[in-house]
C-alpha cells in the first residue's frame, strides 16, 4: 500500500498510557483542523493521514484558546478548547458513568486550566514540532508568570516511577519540588481522553485499551480503544491509575502491560 501524500508520523511507546491517549488527542485535533483525518499504529509509530497538509498540527493546537467554563472552579472546571471550526468541550473527568472520573489524576489545589495552558503554551517551541515530541522533557513555566513553574497532570507513566515518597525517601509533592515534565504527552492526553476513554475492568482504577493497525477516523477510535473492533489488528494493554501520594488523592498513570491471549498464557 502506498504512503499517502499527507502523512504525519509520531514516535510512541504504546505501553505508556499517556502517550497512547495523546495519540488519540492528535488524531482528534488533526481531524478538527484539517478534516478527514485517519490514523493507525505501526510498531513504535503513530501515523496520521490527512487530505490536506497537516504539518502545522502542533503549532495550531498550541495556539488554540483554552477557556475555563466555570470561573468559580479553577481546579476541576470544564475547559473549552476553541478552534476555528468550533470548540471541543473537555470535561471527561466529570463523568462518573463511563469511568472518566476514575481517571482524574490531579487533586487538591492543582488547577486544571492553569496546568493545561502551561503544557499547551510550551508546545509553541519548535522542539515539539518533530516526530519525537513525546520524548521532549522540560521544566514548564507558567505563561502568565514565567518565574513560576507548573507541575503536570501526571498522565505520562514516566512520572509514575519513583514518584511515591517511599520510593525516593520524601514527598516531592509535599515539598512542592519542580521536576521535568513531558508537555506534549500531558496536553494531548487531556484532549484524547475526551473521546477515547479506556475500558473499565472489575478492579478499581484499572483500565484496558487497545491499539489498531488499520487507518480509522476519530468516530471509530473509541470502539477500537475498548477492543470492540476485532478486525482492526493491534493489541490490548492494561494499566492502573495509581495513588502516588500517601494521602491517596493524587494519582498517576502507571506503565501498561500487554493483555495476553490464551495462546500466550
Amino acid at each position: 500500500m502506498s504512503t499517502p501524500e499527507h502523512r504525519l508520523e509520531f514516535r510512541v511507546d504504546v505501553t505508556n498510557p499517556g502517550q497512547f491517549f495523546a495519540c488519540c488527542g492528535l488524531l482528534e485535533l488533526a481531524d478538527r483542523h484539517f478534516q478527514g483525518a485517519q490514523a493507525h499504529f505501526d510498531g513504535d509509530r503513530f501515523l496520521i493521514d490527512t487530505p490536506l497538509d497537516a504539518s502545522a498540527l502542533v503549532p495550531r493546537s498550541a495556539a488554540a484558546e483554552l477557556v475555563q467554563v466555570d470561573p468559580s472552579n479553577t481546579c476541576s472546571s470544564a475547559i473549552d478548547m476553541r478552534l476555528p471550526g468550533g470548540s471541543i468541550r473537555l470535561d471527561w473527568w466529570q463523568d462518573s458513568r463511563a469511568g472518566g472520573g476514575e481517571l482524574k489524576v490531579w487533586a487538591g489545589t492543582m488547577e486544571s486550566v492553569r496546568i493545561a495552558r502551561a503544557m499547551q503554551h510550551i508546545l509553541r517551541n519548535s522542539r515539539f514540532h518533530e516526530p519525537d515530541l513525546f520524548n521532549v522533557g522540560r521544566v514548564v513555566p507558567d505563561p502568565d508568570e514565567p518565574s513560576k513553574k507548573v507541575e503536570p497532570f501526571y498522565f505520562d507513566a514516566r512520572r509514575c516511577s519513583n514518584s511515591h515518597s517511599r520510593d525516593v525517601g520524601f514527598s516531592t509533592n509535599d515539598l512542592q519540588m519542580t521536576t521535568t515534565a513531558f508537555p506534549a504527552v500531558e496536553f494531548f492526553c487531556l484532549v484524547g481522553l475526551q473521546r477515547c476513554l479506556p475500558k473499565k475492568t472489575d478492579e478499581p482504577r484499572v483500565f484496558d485499551y487497545h491499539t489498531w493497525s488499520i487507518p480509522l477516523c476519530p468516530s471509530l477510535a473509541p470502539a477500537a480503544v475498548c477492543g470492540l473492533l476485532p478486525f482492526v489488528g493491534g493489541r490490548g494493554y492494561r494499566f492502573e491509575n495509581w495513588y502516588r501520594t500517601g494521602q491517596r488523592k493524587h494519582k498517576s498513570f502507571r506503565s501498561a502491560n500487554p493483555i495476553l491471549s490464551r495462546g500466550e498464557l
